[in-house]
C-alpha cells in the first residue's frame, strides 16, 4: 500500500483512554494504599536518589507487592488491565476509526506511547486493537516473577517512538531508528500522524509531531471539565486541537478525528494525480534530455541520438513545439 494511505494514531494511556493512573484501579486499592500516599513516596524515593520517577513507581510496585503478598507474575499484572475502566466510547472507537478510514482508502492503525506499565494495558480491553504498546514493562525471572525493568518510557524519551511508527522500525533497540530517510520511504508520512495525550508530559511527543506537519490534540475529563490545561497547551500551539476525552460517535473527538482522515485521504487523491502528472511529462523529460546532447554531438553520434529523439517525441503527449 502506498504510504499516502496509511495513517497512524498514537495515544498516552493514563487520563488520555482512562480517567486515572492505570495503577490507582485496583493495584494500589490491592496493597492497602491510597493514591496520593503511593505515588507521594513514589516520588519522595525518586527526589531523594535523583531517580527517574518512572523507575521509582516500578520498583514501588514491586515493594508494596512483595509486603503484602501480592504476585508480582507477568499474568497477574496483565489481570490488572482488566480492571481498568476507559472513557466512554474508547472500547468501540478503534473498529469506527478504522471503518471511517477503510470507507475513505485510508488504513488507520492505532499505537500506545505511554509513560505506564505495558503488561497493564496488555491485558486491558482495547489491546486487540494496537498495532504495538510503547510503555514500561519488567523483566521476570525464571520462575516469571518481575525482577528489573527492562523498558522504561518517560516523557522525553517517549519521541523516539514517534520516530519509530513513522520509519517503520518498531523494535525497541533496533538503531535503525536513527537512519535518513527519504520521506517517499517513510511507513508512515508524518503529516499522516495523530497524537492524542492530555498533559504538560505529552509535550515533547505533541511537538514533535506537530512540528513534522502531523496533529496533536488534547483531552481532558468530560466529567471534571476541568480544561486549563488544554487551554494553555492550545494558547502555546502545542497543539492543533482539544476536546473532551470522549469517544464516542458524534462527538467532538470522533468529528476531529474524522477530518484528519478525510485531510489525509485528500492527500493520497492529490498525490496520485501528481503522480499521473509526473508520467505524462516522463517523456518529454526524455525528449529534451535527448534534444540537449544533440545538440553537442557531430557526425554518426548525431545522427543516433536524432533518432532517439524521433522516438522520444513520439511518446509526448501534446504541442511542445
Amino acid at each position: 500500500m502506498p504510504n499516502q494511505s496509511r495513517m497512524a494514531i498514537c495515544y498516552d494511556f493514563d487520563r488520555t483512554l482512562c480517567p486515572d493512573d492505570m495503577q490507582a484501579f485496583t493495584f494500589i486499592p490491592s496493597v492497602g494504599m491510597d493514591a496520593d500516599t503511593f505515588w507521594a513516596e513514589s516520588n519522595q524515593t525518586a527526589r531523594m536518589n535523583r531517580m527517574d520517577r518512572n523507575l521509582a513507581w516500578m520498583k514501588k510496585m514491586i515493594d508494596e507487592a512483595t509486603r503484602t503478598g501480592r504476585s508480582i507474575r507477568r499474568e497477574a499484572f496483565e489481570a490488572l488491565g482488566r480492571d481498568v475502566k476507559l472513557y466512554p466510547g474508547v472500547e468501540s472507537w478503534f473498529e469506527r476509526v478504522n471503518g471511517y478510514g477503510r470507507r475513505r482508502g485510508i488504513e488507520v492503525e492505532h499505537y500506545v506511547i505511554s509513560s505506564g506499565l505495558r503488561e497493564i494495558i496488555q491485558g486491558s480491553a482495547i489491546a486487540r486493537h494496537l498495532s504495538r504498546i510503547y510503555a514500561s514493562s519488567f523483566l521476570y525471572d525464571a520462575q516469571g516473577s518481575a525482577v528489573w525493568p527492562t523498558q522504561v518510557v518517560n516523557y522525553t524519551n517517549k519521541t523516539q517512538f514517534i520516530f519509530r511508527i513513522a520509519k517503520g522500525v518498531f523494535d525497541e533497540n533496533d538503531d535503525a531508528v536513527n537512519r535518513t530517510m527519504n520521506a517517499d520511504d517513510l511507513y508512515v508520512p508524518y503529516p499522516n500522524m495523530v497524537y492524542i495525550g492530555d498533559s504538560a508530559t505529552d509535550i515533547p511527543s505533541m511537538r514533535v509531531v506537530k512540528n513534522k506537519g502531523g496533529f496533536a490534540i488534547g483531552v481532558y475529563d468530560p466529567a471534571a471539565d476541568q480544561r486549563r490545561t488544554v487551554y494553555d497547551l492550545f494558547e502555546d500551539r502545542r497543539i492543533d486541537f482539544f476536546a473532551p476525552a470522549d469517544y464516542r460517535p458524534g462527538k467532538p473527538l470522533y468529528r476531529m478525528v474524522s477530518k484528519i482522515i478525510d485531510l489525509a485521504a485528500a492527500r493520497a487523491a492529490l498525490m496520485q494525480e501528481t503522480e499521473a502528472l509526473r508520467r505524462t511529462v516522463a517523456p518529454y523529460a526524455r525528449y529534451n534530455a535527448a534534444a540537449c546532447a544533440l545538440r553537442e554531438l557531430e557526425g554518426a553520434e548525431q545522427a543516433e541520438v536524432s533518432r532517439l529523439l524521433d522516438a522520444y517525441r513520439s511518446g509526448v503527449q501534446g504541442n511542445i513545439d
